[in-house]
């Protein structure tokens, strides 16, 4: 059965750089969760983390057996990121440049239709928790 699946994503930091990490949110089209995570990625600064995001995604997706994934759309609160992505805007950082390089080469691998959308943070509430609950259990 091939079904479209929904991914929101964010990445976050504490300080700019700071302790960082990524939240993923994984649904099918009927809003069935897919996969939930939140994990820290050390010291970065807030594009690094959003980039990795979509990348732990991307990881998951590739070894997602549940189904044949016919479209992905990605879901995320950072401008830059989604239309650097779309190629709207060019990435002038070195660091960022080899993780968009990185993010297209899963893209291939998986090799279904992908797209990337800007949503304002407030719709994007259940990644953005995933990353602060990431954040503060690595604190205790």
């Amino acid at each position: 059965m091939k079904s479209p699946v929904i991914v929101h994503t964010d990445g976050g930091a504490r300080g700019n750089p700071g302790p960082a990490a990524v939240g993923v949110w994984i649904t099918d089209a009927e809003n069935n969760c897919l996969a939930r995570f939140g994990k820290t990625i050390g010291i970065a600064t807030n594009n690094i983390a959003e980039y990795q995001a979509v990348i732990e995604a991307l990881e998951w997706l590739k070894c997602f057996r549940g189904f044949e994934l016919e479209k992905v759309k990605f879901y995320l609160d950072s401008m830059l990121v989604v239309n650097q992505l779309n190629g709207v805007f060019k990435i002038k950082e070195a660091h960022l440049k080899g993780l968009f390089q990185k993010i297209y080469r899963l893209k291939q691998e998986i090799g279904v239709d992908l797209s990337f959308e800007y949503l304002p943070r407030e719709k994007n509430r259940v990644a953005d928790s995933l990353v602060n609950q990431a954040l503060d259990a690595s604190r205790d």
